[in-house]
C-alpha cells in the first residue's frame, strides 16, 4: 500500500484489515512475561483451570488485553498511521475474552481530523477502532489518535 498522508484522510473514511493475525498461547505468554505482567490468568493454565472454570473463561488463559490493543492497532496501521505517530488511546472497552487460536480483525473509522497547532505541516487525526474474533464478535473498541504528516511536509 502507497504512503498514506493527512491529506488523505477523511472524517468518515473506514478501514477494514487486509488480514488477520491468529494470537498463540507463545504470544501471549511471551508478551505477559516481556511486560512484567504477573497476573496468572494470562500464563499459568493450572490457575485458570483452579480459579476460572466456568464461562466465560472455561479454564483457559486469557490473552493479554495489551496484546490484544497492540495486534488490533498493527492490523490498520497501513491505511491509518503508517507515517504517522500515536499520541493517545481513549475510551478502551473490552467486550469479548480472547484466547489462544482466536484470529483477531480490525476494523476503523475516522471521526475527527485537524490541522496541527504545535507541529507545521502535520495533522491530527481520530479514528474509533473496533477488533473482532474469527466469529465476527467484537472483542475490542477504543479511539485512537495519531499525528500524521501532510504530504508537502518535509520531516
Amino acid at each position: 500500500m502507497a504512503d498514506v498522508y493527512y491529506d488523505d484522510i477523511n472524517v468518515g473514511d473506514r478501514y477494514s484489515s487486509s488480514v488477520g493475525r491468529t494470537i498463540t498461547d507463545m504470544d501471549n505468554i511471551w508478551f505477559t512475561l516481556l511486560t512484567n505482567n504477573n497476573n496468572q490468568i494470562h500464563f499459568n493454565a493450572d490457575y485458570t483451570k483452579k480459579y476460572y472454570p466456568g464461562e466465560p473463561f472455561n479454564g483457559r488463559l486469557v490473552v493479554n488485553g495489551m496484546l490484544t490493543i497492540a495486534v488490533v492497532v498493527g492490523l490498520v496501521v497501513e491505511y491509518t498511521s503508517k507515517n504517522g505517530f500515536m499520541l493517545g488511546i481513549d475510551g478502551v472497552k473490552y467486550m469479548h475474552p480472547v484466547f489462544a487460536g482466536d484470529t483477531l480483525y480490525a476494523s476503523a473509522e475516522v471521526i475527527e481530523k485537524r490541522e496541527s497547532r504545535s507541529k507545521k505541516g502535520f495533522g491530527i487525526i481520530k479514528i474509533k477502532t473496533t477488533g473482532y474474533n474469527q466469529n465476527s464478535e467484537e472483542v475490542i473498541e477504543f479511539t485512537r489518535t495519531f499525528m500524521i504528516p501532510k504530504k508537502e511536509s518535509k520531516w
